[in-house]
């Protein structure tokens, strides 16, 4: 049972990773800056507890609100340009806080032992859950709690006027721009958001892992990301989530028993999965029971 609620966990927050960038996606943008917003997360949250004896509700939103604020930062410049050129900016953001967090260190005194960053050595002793008495299925239900509040703001916002603006900014920017959008305005808006959410998914992550370095929060994780929402479709949040699954669940864990022959099959399984289905497992539109018409009207829709 125990390995079932690990899996969980591990499908948890990489579902909040793969929403990080799903609302970056729906402007258009393909950023490769999720993992570094991660580990900015997993770092400033494990701080939050080890070093000064947060509880771990606090030190998620406050990891969520830094991160937040630092990609706010990194957007402005970022978003000046497109295409590969928006590929290659966020990758090099990654790999600086990669480096980073590989060279930083500070480290307190608590209960005899030094607890912080260690540069290289990384980040040990987060220890919040056991030392509070928090047994798997109660870390399990926290995670999945923070998820469905995540998803179901999400869910929300693309159901309201906001998310029609990311919408029309990610399929026609010189249309949305012609009826009146502030294009910077609308991208680094949803690149703050998306910060937002990677900051607590790695929050979340340092405390179920206790241990976190500098090399997890790499290239291949900034791809997870991106791959979530893109396998997933763009059509609503449940497709990542439902990518994720498949991803983490089938491919990584269900093919374990083939050993050095599942990566292989994980890259076969992936390239068919998008060859049968190139707009994503959901595809790009998800039934909806209310539809937008003008800019505060809803009619209702019948499901298609």
């Amino acid at each position: 049972m125990d390995f079932y609620l690990g899996l969980l966990q591990i499908i948890g927050v990489h579902t909040l990773l793969g929403l990080s960038a799903y609302v970056v996606l729906l402007t258009g943008q393909v950023s490769m800056a999720q993992a570094g917003f991660y580990a900015i997360g997993a770092y400033v949250a494990a701080m939050c507890t080890a070093m000064f004896g947060l509880h771990i509700l606090p030190a998620i939103i406050v990891a969520g609100l830094v991160t937040a604020a630092i990609a706010c930062v990194v957007g402005f410049p970022a978003l000046r340009v497109k295409g590969l050129m928006l590929v290659v900016a966020t990758l090099a953001f990654g790999e600086m806080v990669r480096l980073f967090f590989f060279n930083f260190s500070w480290q307190v005194e608590r209960g005899g032992e030094l607890i912080g960053p260690n540069s290289a050595e990384g980040f040990r002793a987060i220890r919040f859950f056991p030392e509070n008495g928090w047994e798997i299925w109660h870390v399990t239900g926290f995670i999945w709690i923070v998820v469905a509040v995540v998803m179901g703001a999400l869910w929300w916002i693309d159901n309201t006027r906001a998310g029609a603006v990311l919408r029309a900014v990610g399929h026609d920017e010189t249309a949305a721009q012609s009826i009146g959008l502030n294009l910077t305005a609308v991208k680094v808006g949803a690149m703050t958001l998306g910060g937002l959410v990677a900051g607590m998914g790695g929050g979340i992550y340092a405390h179920t892992v206790t241990h976190i370095e500098h090399a997890v929060f790499g290239v291949l994780l900034a791809t997870f990301a991106i791959a979530y929402p893109i396998l997933g479709g763009l059509g609503s949040v449940f497709g990542t989530l439902i990518a994720v699954i498949f991803i983490q669940g089938f491919l990584v864990e269900g093919l374990r028993f083939l050993g050095d022959w599942r990566s292989l099959l994980f890259g076969a399984l992936i390239v068919l999965a998008m060859n049968f289905r190139p707009t994503g497992l959901l595809g790009e539109r998800m039934p909806r029971l209310f539809k937008r018409r003008g800019p505060d009207k809803l009619e209702l829709k019948e499901a298609e």
